[in-house]
């Protein structure tokens, strides 16, 4: 066969290979030259986005400009650093080793015959990629036929900022520990210290006693730690947390400070570079003293009000433009929905950002319009009123607030006092709802539910934020609200996943914790000698290793938002337990009705038995590898 057919069959192969395959085994040993590979999702529940649903259909990109000279007379070579990771132990048991020689050359042919980094994208990339992802996510199903009211946050909900106010956030808050909190003068001058867009994730957590920044899975087992910018040995982490990776509830609320909204990745990054100066030049330092400093820097740094101000004052530096935002809320409104704006940033802030993304008469599409709400306790204290602004001072006014107004904005307040200002009754929306899960089984009036509600409690809310902790939890749990999260980083994350270092790195995952599995079937259930022993360890270092691989594919020292290693991380796992639906922005609304019907996906699977899958539809390696090309299938 040709060196162009070889590349053209390879790109058929390996994405036969890796479109929807999420669980591999090695077949019997009665056959060991066969290798099947089962259409599934994995059963350790390893492949997928964290809530054990299959990854995006991948495709593998053929490179325009290939060399023939790349090409060896085996296909193609495999890169170099990438040679050692693919070679499996032996065992002196002929079963164990046809497994390892079995799955050893399936890892080789699988990695032989693909263009490996053909087509990666940096981190930035990625993000520009990703906010072509419209797509809205269901956790449960949701008619938005039945919502009358939709409520949104601001920051980083109906505004979406560059990473340059990460960077001012940043270096404001440096100044301060400098200014005020008097730490040395190089770290303002000498020490380069910036923002880094590619060290912190979302849904990261400090532990205030040894200023490490976790990532914690959904079980809140402490899955990858750094001090500063450098790893924490799994052995250390393992002495510190009584060997066990994790700490009791009450030590994790004493001990733990949550990193959870977009805004506390330029925190994540402070407190990492502050305790890296210090070990760097040896200066001798309370890590709870830092994080405590760093804090508060931060949070004096938002009240201040000084970067609102900036970016108030220049909305095209750190907004991104939002072309369909407007649709998206003009869609609701002509459907009769209700509009409410809940944010915790500042009136007069709010109001430069809406006239920059809305236009002057902003404020009479909204039903109510609430800034500095002090969200959570927006949700929990019952005993804060609200205040009018005045629109000709930008004051409050001190006179008691009765309704709320069209065209008026508010400050302060909770959810009782919402519960009585605004009108909850008639709608203007469809008078028939159905119940879930798409059966038309009543009107609702047949149970003596009425069209529209008669307090906060009974409205049928949509909530939209970004921040899980701050805008949706209690909104979900002590209200029932539905709600959706903005998470960008399911586009990105999307974006990268597609690539094909990702794809192979997962695959090659794959195929090493089946044939981990196999092994030990073929050890039986007799104690293990040494060199059992030895493979195991051997096997799970270079599952590690692959790990590591995909995690700096990711871009960042902790990997997916979604992941933390091989299990769903605890960002995920409040993701599916308090929001409804998810999309990487309020845009992605703009591709769906007002009276959309989302349902969840079928393989929203919870146990390990769920995802199993059975072996009816499989295919054998060998066959092909061995089987005859058609040139007009590959276009050539």
């Amino acid at each position: 066969m040709s060196w162009v057919k070889r590349a053209a069959f390879a790109a058929v192969l390996v994405n036969q290979l890796t479109t929807t395959v999420f669980g591999w085994s090695i077949q019997h040993p009665a056959k060991p030259r066969h290798v099947r590979a089962f259409y599934a999702t994995n059963g350790n529940g390893y492949g997928g986005n964290g809530f054990g649903k299959p990854l995006a259909t991948t495709s593998l990109k053929m490179s325009s400009s290939l060399d023939p000279t790349t090409i060896s007379s085996e296909g193609l070579r495999i890169e170099s650093n990438i040679t050692k990771l693919l070679q499996l132990p032996r065992h002196s048991k002929e079963n164990v080793n046809e497994v390892l020689i079995e799955a050893e050359k399936v890892l080789q042919a699988l990695h032989q015959y693909s263009l490996i980094s053909q087509d990666s994208l940096s981190l930035q990339d990625a993000k520009k990629a990703g906010r072509a992802h419209e797509k809205v996510y269901a956790n449960n199903y949701v008619d938005l036929g039945k919502v009358d009211t939709v409520g949104f946050d601001f920051d980083y909900t109906l505004v979406t900022y560059t990473e340059e106010l990460l960077d001012l956030i940043y270096d404001m808050a440096l100044k301060r520990l400098v200014t005020d909190k008097q730490y040395p003068v190089e770290m303002l001058h000498t020490a380069g210290l910036r923002y880094d867009p590619q060290f912190s994730i979302r849904g990261l957590a400090v532990d205030t006693k040894t200023g490490w920044i976790c990532h914690l899975s959904y079980t809140h087992k402490v899955a990858v730690a750094w001090e500063g910018r450098e790893k924490v040995p799994t052995p250390k982490i393992y002495a510190e947390y009584r060997g066990k990776r994790g700490m009791t509830p009450s030590e994790r609320k004493r001990r733990l400070k949550p990193l959870n909204d977009l805004f506390s990745m330029s925190e994540c990054c402070l407190i990492a570079d502050t305790v890296q100066f210090f070990k760097d030049r040896n200066i001798p330092y309370h890590a709870q003293n830092v994080i405590t400093d760093v804090l508060a820097a931060i949070r004096e740094t938002h009240i201040s009000g000084d970067f609102h101000r900036l970016v108030a004052e220049n909305p095209d530096r750190y907004f991104e433009p939002q072309p369909h935002l407007k649709q998206v809320v003009q869609n609701f409104k002509d459907a009769g929905k209700r509009l409410i704006f809940v944010s915790n940033s500042p009136f007069w802030y709010v109001d430069a950002g809406m006239r920059h993304l809305f236009g002057t008469n902003w404020r009479m599409d909204w039903d109510a319009i609430i800034t500095s709400a002090g969200k959570p306790s927006f949700y929990k204290d019952d005993s804060r009123p609200f205040r009018e602004i005045c629109q000709e001072t930008r004051r409050p006014l001190f006179k008691r607030v009765e309704r709320f107004e069209k065209g008026s904005m508010y400050t302060g307040g909770c959810i009782q006092e919402l519960t009585k200002l605004i009108d909850w009754s008639d709608p203007a929306i469809t008078p028939v709802s159905y119940e879930s899960n798409g059966d038309v089984l009543a009107e609702r009036s047949e149970f003596g539910i009425k069209s529209g509600a008669v307090d906060v409690a009974t409205a049928n809310v949509l909530y939209i934020g970004d921040s899980l902790f701050a805008d949706l939890v209690d909104a979900k749990r002590e209200f029932s609200w539905t709600t959706a999260a903005v998470t960008p980083e399911v586009g990105y994350e999307l974006e990268i996943q597609s690539q094909t270092d990702f794809t192979l790195a997962q695959r090659t995952l794959d195929l090493l914790l089946n044939a981990l599995r196999r092994v030990q079937e073929e050890l039986g259930t007799s104690m293990r000698t040494q060199e059992d022993l030895q493979i195991l360890d051997g096997l799970e270092k270079l599952v590690s290793k692959w790990r590591d691989r995909e995690t700096r594919i990711l871009g960042n020292p902790f990997g997916s938002v979604f992941r933390a290693r091989y299990q769903p991380s605890l960002f995920a796992h409040s993701l599916r337990r308090y929001c409804d639906l998810y999309m990487p922005s309020v845009s992605s609304l703009r591709n769906y009705s007002p009276q959309h019907r989302f349902y969840p996906e079928q393989h929203h699977k919870l146990l390990s038995h769920e995802m199993q899958s059975a072996p009816d539809d499989c295919w054998d390696l060998d066959e092909v590898l061995g089987c005859a090309v058609d040139d007009d299938a590959l276009g050539i």
